[in-house]
């Protein structure tokens, strides 16, 4: 089955349909994660527009480096990494608003922390419908509170967030040897994009660095989670669960695929390219009923060891000062590559 992108019509309205429809052309199917998996972009991402944006929306520059640091490290370096961007809005104010420092320091600059019953009643509301978090359900459910002005700014950040993605996300290739692998799973299985990011950033990633023509299908935020997207997807077209294969980079991508009872090749973060050059093996070992057992573990084992479980600050000798300094080459590098004007605390 040819990739044939949504209309927006259907995204907003019907949003799982092509899930709920799909018809397998292989035996196999690989699902397949975006942002920090196939493409080098997670830092950028958030580093460049996640938080600046946020702090900008809710004037939290005057700490700004607690709001990095929380926010960082639930988005790129916990087991949380890859999670929806309202879940991680939702951890980062949690912890904003129980660190006695981060108070303390709000409280010098008079800064006012932003509500977070809002974001919270949001997050409830859409679990209990089954709805994706994103732009089109946080503006239903805003319908409904339509003078929460906290929820407006909510929706204001996440627009602003996507409107800037064409000037950051396509200028980053992807990592070596993913083109080629694309290349050899099409000739075997249904490739499906599954993912947290909105639809119409993937389409504009995977278009741009020309590689649609080996995928079947994308599936965004506005299509539910993960777990969700391969619920339906194996549900629709029928897959063994030893025939599913998902790739990604966060712990939450192994959670959705062993929630349906099927296989994960992990990319974990800091040692991609090692990953992809490894990955044709591994594929033809899963085609060979070869994947599962000892060799899936000992990856599975490796990645289990890169994201953290604890926060920094909940560990003792922690210096906020020093854990900020310690990311701070990354955020540099980032800035200076690609927004070099932009606003970043330095220490």
């Amino acid at each position: 089955m040819a990739f044939s992108a949504l209309p927006k019509e259907e995204i907003v309205k019907e949003p799982e349909q092509q899930l709920k429809t799909f018809k397998k052309t292989r035996d196999f199917l690989v699902a397949i994660d975006t942002d920090g998996c196939v493409v080098d972009n997670m830092n950028g991402k958030q580093m460049l527009i996640f938080h600046p944006q946020y702090m900008e929306f809710f004037d939290l520059w005057e700490i700004e480096s607690y709001v990095r640091e929380i926010a960082e490290y639930y988005n790129l370096f916990s087991i949380s990494r890859g999670c929806n961007r309202f879940l991680a809005i939702q951890h980062t104010l949690r912890d904003l608003y129980q660190r006695q420092d981060v108070l303390k320091a709000a409280k010098e600059h008079g800064v006012r922390l932003p509500p977070r019953e809002p974001l919270e009643s949001y997050v409830k509301d859409s679990t209990e419908k089954s709805v994706g978090l994103g732009n089109p359900s946080l503006e239903k459910f805003l319908a409904a509170r339509s003078m929460d002005f906290s929820l407006y700014k909510l929706l204001g950040w996440s627009e602003a967030v996507n409107r800037t993605f064409p000037f950051i996300n396509p200028r980053i290739p992807l990592f070596e040897n993913v083109r080629e692998s694309l290349r050899l799973v099409a000739d075997h299985a249904d490739i499906v994009v599954v993912s947290q990011t909105p639809y119409d950033d993937l389409l504009n990633y995977w278009t741009t660095q020309n590689v649609t023509q080996y995928i079947t299908l994308i599936a965004g935020q506005e299509m539910g989670s993960k777990g969700h997207h391969l619920e339906v997807l194996k549900k629709a077209a029928g897959y063994a669960d030893d025939h599913v294969l998902m790739i990604g980079d966060a712990d939450g991508d192994l959670k959705a695929v062993k929630k349906n009872n099927s296989l994960f090749y992990p990319i974990p973060a800091g040692r991609e390219r090692e990953a992809w050059k490894t990955f044709p093996d591994a594929f033809k070992s899963f085609l060979n009923a070869g994947y599962d057992g000892a060799r899936e573990g000992s990856l599975l084992e490796a990645f289990a060891k890169v994201l953290l479980t604890v926060p920094p600050w909940e560990t003792a000798g922690y210096d906020h000062a020093a854990a900020y300094r310690e990311k701070q080459p990354i955020r540099k590098t980032l800035y200076q590559a690609l927004n070099p004007t932009g606003r970043l605390l330095i220490l």
